[in-house]
């Protein structure tokens, strides 16, 4: 199959490629530099990611200096202002208030309930499912492990089960709902980016993820029952506290807008907690205002990351760029795999998957229109490889913060010692593949 406009190639201006260059020997070398140079605990996160954004624009504008400076404000304001990237900036905002209002204790209730009610034989599997549904309701991998982390550990010591399966298996769970979710950043970004519905989005991506979480299930269980069992993990719960994550993942399911869920589950949540007790009402306020804050960093990697690829696509940079990837990827399966490729590479050198999803948008929407790929697959497929190598990579936000919550409980563990349980995001991978080259694609927009 032969590309669209193959018979008029555009090679495009490499050079107008160093600001990601730029952006990535500051972000990534000195990251690496204080982690594993400087053994700086957490060191890579040390590094102001806007500051690395914004040294990496200035590059961008002192490109082409046959256009104006005032020109160049004038692309980055078209770029700023595309309806995508505000729209993503107000529902990264409001995500942040709805996690921050319905806080830890919902993450937990959950947790202890499952608990109580399964034999404890199975309680990693029941780590593994709660963290894939905690993750999916609130929309983040980093505040599932945070939360179930701790009580992993606690399972491990009081049954005998292994601490990296236990810990491995609240990664992977944690990761399922990064991918899917429709509150997470990555979903925010990858639907914006591309301009598909998440409903979409999210039925594409569903017929990857299953696949690969009932066979990690499947793996646990096996695992569990070979080991032997020496006692139970108890904890209070409120079956309560649960309704605003069931109302935002119902909310999502049926198509009704992302506004509309994520205010259903802020009203919700608000009242629910106010109800019980469990908050003040100044308390919530403040709760309210640190879950907004919480995202001020990503809406401004967002809006900084667009005016540089506007100024990188006016000097085109973006052109080749596809020029090489066409010259190496053919067809549209070969198109989706590059996409894959693209997507995990921006990760291994943020270790953020929404600033890689953010960074590759545009790149994959020019590459989508090349190669026929539809807006919901290119969407799932940025997602979903993001979350795949996110969730691998050892200084990853979630592995550190995985390692952190295991260590502040004084137990020991390492990056590599959970590697090799992360059932979860290897599978989704081989899923992935299997996405791309053996199921065909609906040609439904």
């Amino acid at each position: 199959m032969k590309n669209k406009n193959s018979s008029k190639v555009n090679k495009g201006n490499p050079i107008a490629l160093l600001p990601i260059g730029i952006f990535l020997i500051l972000y990534l070398g000195l990251g690496l530099f204080l982690e594993y140079g400087l053994k700086i605990k957490m060191g890579f996160y040390n590094i102001p990611i806007v500051i690395s954004f914004l040294a990496a624009l200035l590059v961008a504008c002192l490109q082409n200096r046959k256009l104006s400076l005032d020109k160049k404000f004038e692309v980055m304001g078209k770029g700023v202002g595309d309806k995508n990237i505000i729209t993503m900036i107000i529902i990264f905002l409001m995500a942040g208030i709805f996690v921050g209002v319905v806080g830890r204790s919902s993450a937990e209730s959950v947790a202890y309930f499952v608990l109580s009610i399964i034999p404890p034989k199975f309680a990693v599997a029941v780590l593994f499912v709660v963290s894939c549904f905690i993750s999916l309701a609130m929309g983040t991998s980093v505040g599932t492990i945070t939360l179930i982390t701790p009580i992993a550990v606690s399972v491990s010591a009081a049954s005998g089960f292994s601490l990296p399966l236990c810990v491995g298996s609240v990664v992977g769970g944690a990761m399922f709902g990064d991918n899917l979710s429709f509150i997470s950043d990555t979903t925010i970004a990858a639907c914006n980016g591309q301009g598909c519905k998440m409903s979409d989005k999210f039925r594409e991506n569903f017929a990857i993820a299953l696949p690969a979480a009932i066979v990690t299930l499947i793996l646990i269980i096996v695992l569990s029952l070979n080991t032997e069992i020496s006692g139970q993990v108890s904890g209070d719960y409120d079956l309560v506290l649960i309704i605003p994550y069931l109302l935002v993942f119902l909310g999502g399911i049926i198509g009704i807008n992302v506004f509309a869920v994520l205010l259903i589950g802020i009203i919700s949540g608000a009242g629910i907690m106010l109800y019980t007790g469990s908050i003040t009402g100044m308390e919530l306020l403040g709760n309210m205002g640190i879950g907004a804050s919480g995202m001020f960093e990503t809406s401004m990697v967002a809006i900084l990351v667009s005016a540089i690829c506007a100024l990188i696509r006016e000097h085109g940079g973006f052109e080749a760029l596809l020029y090489a990837i066409r010259k190496i990827f053919r067809g549209r399966r070969g198109g989706q795999l590059g996409m894959g490729l693209l997507v995990g590479a921006m990760d291994i050198a943020t270790a953020n998957n929404t600033v890689a999803i953010v960074m590759a948008n545009p790149i994959a929407k020019e590459m989508s229109e090349n190669y026929s790929i539809t807006p919901r697959k290119t969407a799932s497929l940025l997602d979903t490889f993001s979350c795949i190598f996110q969730g691998i990579i050892p200084y990853g936000a979630q592995m550190l913060v995985a390692i952190s919550a295991v260590n502040s409980l004084g137990s020991s563990i390492s990056a590599f010692d959970i590697i090799p349980y992360l059932f979860y995001p290897f599978l989704l991978f081989v899923s992935s593949l299997i996405f791309i080259f053996v199921i065909p694609e609906k040609k439904k927009k």
